[in-house]
């Protein structure tokens, strides 16, 4: 048996429940992972309250898809990892077949990567996902090259600060935007060449005083809802609007037409493109390796948390105060 965070009904951060459930034998192309660190991701809140891009299709679910730990066991045909090894779960699943909000979590192979040397297990479950999501984004998907500049907005966010190190080791000037300023400070030092503080101005004329008129040729936006449109007035000539979230939870116009039909590229982004297709994530798992290695690349880490204390993480994630990644500790 292990202790594991499921969920009988939709709704706020009070219905996760901490429950005994019996982890079985890892199968073909599985294993068996002894988690210690799980890292918290906007997903799982909106999964778990019905809002996410994916359905919840059954009850009891289970929730989460990053974590740290170490491999217990390997099922059938797995040959890549060995018991005892350092490992991180990546999120390249669905959390209707997997979840590793637990002690104990059976995962894909295809999943898991191995931990470098020197990572502990909080930075093993707070550095992938926001460094994936950020490389498969800005360079995989947008094409961003030195000299370039890279408007990111919620880049306090844990993916906004990996997405600022990412542009910078790209070669890329990446302009971070935020609500208020508070924030802008971190920001600067994480690498933002400039801050653009939201509170009571569009962002559009500041980027293009910015850069001189021209417009970036990245934005990286999470936000979505109406507010696309001012940022497409920030986007170069054959620039891209590449939308990966939508915490406005408004409707999302296509600014196109709007604005008298630029040459303006527009698509959205899910992590999924890069962790479920092989050469990519081999790509970006050397990327991120090689940024841990230099120290470019470090997690950011806001706060942590029990796996008893599941309900008042997520309340804390929903808050959106942090300034980083939040981590659960299992004890384990």
């Amino acid at each position: 048996m292990t202790t594991t965070v499921r969920f009988h009904e939709l709704g706020g951060p009070e219905v996760l429940r901490l429950e005994d459930a019996r982890t079985g034998d890892p199968g073909p192309g599985e294993l068996l992972v002894r988690v210690e660190v799980i890292g918290l991701n906007r997903a799982e809140a909106l999964f778990r309250a019905g809002t996410y891009i994916e359905p919840v299709r059954r009850f009891p679910a289970r929730l989460g898809a990053e974590a740290a730990g170490t491999v217990e066991a390997a099922g059938p045909g797995v040959t890549a990892f060995r018991a005892g090894e350092p490992v991180s779960v990546v999120p390249a699943f669905s959390m209707n077949d997997y979840g590793v909000y637990a002690d104990e979590a059976i995962v894909p192979a295809a999943a898991v990567v191995r931990r470098p040397e020197g990572l502990d297990a909080v930075g093993g479950a707070a550095v992938w996902m926001p460094y994936l999501t950020a490389y498969g984004a800005l360079v995989e998907t947008g094409g961003l090259r030195a000299g370039d500049t890279a408007v990111l907005t919620a880049a306090s966010s844990s993916v906004g600060l990996a997405a600022i190190r990412v542009a910078v080791r790209a070669g890329a000037r990446p302009i971070a935007v935020t609500r208020t300023p508070a924030k802008k400070d971190a920001l600067l030092a994480a690498g933002a060449a400039e801050v653009i503080v939201t509170r009571g101005h569009d962002v559009a004329p500041r980027v293009l005083d910015l850069t001189g008129g021209h417009g970036a040729e990245l934005v990286f936006d999470a936000v979505a809802g109406p507010g696309v449109l001012d940022l497409a007035r920030a986007v170069a000539p054959g620039g891209t609007l590449l939308e990966y979230g939508a915490l406005s939870g408004e409707p999302t116009p296509y600014p196109g037409f709007a604005l008298g039909m630029p040459a303006l590229n527009m698509r959205t982004y899910t992590l999924h493109e890069t962790t479920t297709d092989p050469a990519r994530l081999r790509r970006a798992e050397a990327f991120v390796a090689s940024g841990l290695r230099t120290g470019a690349f470090t997690p950011a880490v806001d706060r942590l948390f029990g796996l008893h204390e599941i309900v008042e993480a997520h309340r804390y994630l929903e808050a959106g105060a942090q300034v980083g990644k939040i981590v659960v500790t299992t004890g384990r």
